[in-house]
């Protein structure tokens, strides 16, 4: 058997996205376990199917209209998964930006420490009748199936709850991922691109708090909207889309915050 770290390693993932691997070279890799594979994938998020005598991502024949992306925030009690874990979690899922289904859930923790609680206002009263990490992170993975993962600077947050899935016993998530950061760079003229600046500068969503998982999401969500409207036609498949966010010019950014900018002539004596 071949661990998934070596068949799908940085080369034939870029190939899977793009020109597509050659069946036999894939038979030759694994063999009589070919099936076994792609039903393990399968299970971890990540639809990979054949094309004439080429394997591809679904994702490169699926258009942005058709795809289910779902978009995904967690907090945490702090960001080392050894020690760490998830304390509450949200997820929309979408489609044609469209919000087609939605997941919300404190998840229980012995211990939430004050610098936490500042930040996101959850303490560990509030998770005592919450469910277990096991069961939400179980709950969340039927959620998310195959869908897109979607965040704002998406490498935590996927990489945190693959690896919690990992503490509880479930394989590593395999899904295609999209950084909403790093497309909002490329579509969007901002002097920063933090989720709170950009929520405050383009007025995504004004009531939200900032570090609740569900109102981050809901944030997430009204930038993708924006920045899905200024990508250029050209880009048509979610792979298309995922590298763009890539691989595109990043839009050159003012020279100076706005925000400042107006402060400073607020102060401004008047004439």
């Amino acid at each position: 058997m071949f661990g998934n770290d070596f068949i799908l390693d940085a080369k034939t993932i870029h190939k899977l996205s793009s020109v597509g691997v050659a069946s036999n070279s894939l038979k030759q890799k694994l063999g009589t376990d070919l099936d076994f594979y792609l039903e393990l994938w399968r299970s971890q998020g990540l639809e990979i199917v054949k094309n004439g005598d080429y394997f591809y991502f679904s994702t490169k024949f699926t258009s942005i209209e058709d795809s289910v992306f779902c978009i995904v925030d967690i907090e945490t009690n702090g960001s080392k998964i050894e020690k760490h874990q998830i304390i509450e979690i949200a997820a929309l899922k979408i489609k044609n930006m469209q919000i087609i289904d939605r997941f919300e859930s404190l998840v229980y923790c012995k211990e939430i420490n004050e610098h936490i609680t500042q930040i996101t206002g959850i303490t560990a009263e509030d998770t005592k009748n919450a469910p277990n990490l096991k069961k939400v992170m179980y709950d969340f993975k039927a959620f998310l199936g195959d869908a897109v993962f979607v965040a704002h600077d998406v490498k935590f947050d996927y990489k945190f709850i693959s690896q919690s899935m990992q503490k509880i016993g479930l394989e590593p998530l395999l899904n295609r991922s999209l950084c909403t950061l790093s497309l909002a760079e490329r579509t969007v003229e901002s002097y920063r691109y933090a989720l709170s600046y950009l929520n405050k500068f383009f007025s995504l969503h004004p009531d939200a708090r900032h570090h609740r998982a569900m109102c981050d999401v809901l944030t997430t969500y009204e930038l993708f909207k924006l920045s899905l409207s200024n990508i250029d036609n050209s880009v048509k498949s979610t792979e298309d889309l995922i590298a763009f966010s890539k691989e595109a010019k990043r839009v050159k950014r003012p020279k100076f915050d706005p925000f400042i900018l107006e402060s400073k002539e607020e102060t401004l004596p008047k004439e």
